[in-house]
C-alpha cells in the first residue's frame, strides 16, 4: 500500500491498464497498445507525446504485464555506462533461475546522441531486452533510423478536460486534497493544459497550503491568492484557455493586428507557455497564410528561435512581431484545403500502383520490365516542362486539389498554373 510520504503522482500512478486515464486511442479495447499487452509478447516501441501524458506509466505497466525486470535510464543524466549496466543486469536476469525478461525504459531518448542510441541496437536485435523509449520530440527527426525501424511508434495525446477532472476526483478520493469548488477545478484543468503531472504537482502544492491554513474547501478566490499569477484565468469573463487561443487564431485569420496582439498578450499575462504560443503561430502561418506569403512561415520559425535564445521577457517581443505580421499578411488556406482533400481521397480510395513510366529502374531486370519506360525528363523539354505528361496514378483524374486564391503571391502562382494546365490540354 502506498505511503502518504510518496509524491501524489506516485500514489495515483495506475497499477493496471483499467486505471489509466486517457490514451484510449491506444489502450482501449481493440486498440494497438491494448493488443500488444494482451499478446503475451512484448515488443520494442517509442512512446511519443507531450509531458504528463502517461509515457512512463505505460512502460511500467508493460513490465508488470510481462513480469519483466524494469530498468529505467534518463537520457538527460545517463550515458553509455548506464547502458552497459542495463545490459549486464538483463543478461543476469535472462540467465538466472527465473529467466526473466527485461524492459529497458529510456526517458527523453532524443537526448541521447547517435552513438548512444546505436548502443541499444545489437541487444534489441538479439532479444536480450525490450526497448521502450519516451520522447516529447518527433522521433522521425530525433531517433536514429536504425533504432526507429526496430520499434513501433505510439503517439500519446494531451489529456482532455474530462480526463484531468477524473484525476482531481481520484486525488480527492484518497484524501490527498480537500473539496474543490467547480470554478477552481476548471481553473486547475485549464492551467494543466493536458499535462497530468503538472496537475498533480499543483494539487500537491494545494494540499500543503490547505493543511497549513486548516481549510476544508478550496474556492477560486483562495486558489488565485495562493498560486498567484501563474493561475490567473486567461480571460476575466469566464472563457477558458482554448477559447482564448481560438480568439487569437481568428483575429490573425481576420487580419486584425490589434485584436491579435490583445489576445496574445492576454495569454502571456495568464501564464501561457510562450513556446506553446510559438508553435501555434507556426501553425497559423501554414494554415491561414500559406503560399500567399511564404515569408510568414519563415518569420514564425525565426520568432520561435529568437524566443529560445532570449527567453522571457525579451524573446516575447519577437513573438509579438510575428503576431502582427501574420495578421496583416495576405491570407490563403488553399494548401490546407488541398491537403485535406487529398487525405480524404487517399483514405477512401484503393492503393493505386505507381505508373510504369514514373518508376525508377536502377537494375537491368527492372529496365527489362519497362520500369521508367517513356518517362520524359522535364529539364530536357521546352521551358523545363513536359507538357501533357501524366503524374497521377492510372485511372485517377480528379479536379485540381490546389486552387490558389487571388491574394498575395498566390496571384502569380495561379497565373503560372493556368498557363501550365493550358499547355497540358
Amino acid at each position: 500500500m502506498a505511503t502518504t510520504h510518496q509524491p501524489l503522482a506516485e500514489r495515483l500512478r495506475p497499477r493496471t491498464l483499467g486505471e489509466v486515464i486517457g490514451q484510449q486511442q491506444l489502450l482501449g479495447p481493440g486498440m494497438p497498445l491494448r493488443i500488444a499487452f494482451e499478446s503475451g509478447q512484448p515488443h520494442s516501441c517509442i512512446l511519443w507525446g507531450p509531458p504528463g501524458t502517461g509515457k512512463t506509466t505505460i512502460a511500467r505497466l508493460m513490465a508488470d504485464a510481462f513480469d519483466a525486470q524494469f530498468l529505467s535510464i534518463s537520457a538527460v543524466l545517463g550515458g553509455v555506462k548506464d547502458i552497459r549496466e542495463a545490459v549486464e543486469r538483463a543478461i543476469t536476469a535472462r540467465d538466472g533461475l527465473e529467466q526473466r525478461r527485461t524492459i529497458v525504459f529510456v526517458d527523453e531518448v532524443h537526448r541521447f546522441n547517435k552513438s548512444q542510441q546505436d548502443a541499444f541496437l545489437p541487444h534489441v536485435e538479439s532479444g536480450l531486452f525490450t526497448f521502450i523509449g519516451a520522447t516529447t520530440e518527433n522521433p522521425s527527426f530525433e531517433v536514429n533510423s536504425a533504432l526507429l525501424s526496430r520499434a513501433a511508434v505510439y503517439v500519446l495525446q494531451p489529456l482532455g478536460e474530462d480526463d484531468l477532472k477524473k484525476i482531481v476526483e481520484r486525488a480527492q478520493a484518497i484524501g490527498a486534497v480537500p473539496a474543490i469548488a467547480d470554478s477552481a477545478i476548471d481553473r486547475l484543468v485549464a492551467y494543466a493544459d493536458g499535462d497530468a503531472r503538472r496537475l498533480l504537482n499543483t494539487l500537491e502544492t494545494l494540499a500543503v497550503a490547505t493543511g497549513a491554513e486548516k481549510l476544508d474547501r478550496i474556492d477560486d478566490e483562495w486558489l488565485l491568492r495562493v498560486l498567484g499569477e501563474r493561475m490567473r484565468r486567461y480571460d476575466k469573463g469566464g472563457e477558458q484557455f482554448y477559447d482564448t487561443i481560438s480568439a487569437l487564431h481568428k483575429s490573425v485569420r481576420g487580419s486584425d493586428p490589434d485584436a491579435a496582439l490583445y489576445w496574445f498578450v492576454r495569454m502571456l499575462d495568464g501564464g501561457a507557455d510562450p513556446r506553446y504560443m510559438a508553435r501555434r503561430l507556426v501553425r497559423m502561418a501554414s494554415e491561414d497564410i500559406g503560399l500567399a506569403d511564404p515569408r510568414a512561415l519563415r518569420l514564425a520559425l525565426d520568432a520561435a528561435e529568437v524566443y529560445e535564445r532570449l527567453g522571457t521577457p525579451e524573446g516575447e517581443l519577437a513573438l509579438a512581431e510575428c503576431v502582427v505580421y501574420l495578421a496583416i499578411a495576405p491570407k490563403s488556406n488553399a494548401v490546407y484545403v488541398a491537403y485535406n482533400e487529398v487525405k480524404a481521397l487517399i483514405k477512401s480510395d484503393g492503393t493505386r500502383p505507381v505508373p510504369m513510366h514514373l518508376r525508377n529502374a536502377p537494375t537491368k531486370l527492372m529496365k527489362q520490365l519497362d520500369y521508367g519506360k517513356g518517362y520524359r525528363y522535364a529539364h530536357d523539354e521546352d521551358d523545363g516542362f513536359a507538357a501533357g505528361e501524366r503524374y497521377m496514378p492510372d485511372g485517377l483524374a480528379p479536379e485540381p486539389f490546389y486552387r490558389p486564391v487571388e491574394r498575395g503571391l498566390e496571384i502569380r502562382i495561379a497565373e503560372k498554373l493556368r498557363e501550365l494546365r493550358a499547355r497540358n490540354d
